[in-house]
């Protein structure tokens, strides 16, 4: 478990998330509202180099970020995995970029065979902390959750 002290800690390890992601990784963000997965998400953009402001697509579903390193393919899909749609995100998640799915848990056997699943919590005494539990399927999963802990613990010694 990785605990983030305050805003600029969790801008910091979003960073180390982007700046290591290979196109076709995948990242399942899991919390509760206001865990943090969209200040998450915008750090992430920033490792990649994306200096676009990063909005949450609860009501767009799917946002697309082509101006960093690699495409951000930014998704939320907290509204509409109850009604069971059929959204397509397999050319996402097997695609040129990286997919940030907010609520991804919700997609169950929709969701990739390799993924690394981030669960945001808060801390119950201290508003800015978070922790993070990163659980990784899949090879590619793995190697994702591997290159993020080698570098968040380079930056961290």
């Amino acid at each position: 478990m990785i605990e983030l002290n305050g805003l600029e800690q969790t801008e910091k390890f979003a960073g180390v998330i982007g700046k290591v992601a290979m196109a076709g990784d995948n990242l399942v963000l899991t919390g509760d509202l206001g865990a943090g997965k969209t200040t998450l998400t915008k750090g992430i953009a920033q490792g990649l180099g994306i200096d676009q402001m990063i909005k949450s697509p609860t009501y767009t579903i799917i946002r697309e970020y082509n101006q960093g390193r690699l495409p951000l393919y930014h998704m939320d899909i907290y509204r509409v995995a109850a009604s069971g749609a059929d959204l397509g995100l397999d050319e996402y998640f097997e695609g040129e970029g990286l997919s940030v799915v907010e609520w991804g848990n919700l997609l169950e056997e929709a969701l990739p065979e390799d993924y690394l699943e981030l669960v945001l919590e808060k801390s119950d005494t201290d508003l800015e902390k978070r922790y993070v539990k990163l659980h990784a399927y899949g090879k590619q999963g793995s190697d994702f959750k591997e290159r993020i802990m080698e570098q968040w613990g380079k930056m961290n010694d």
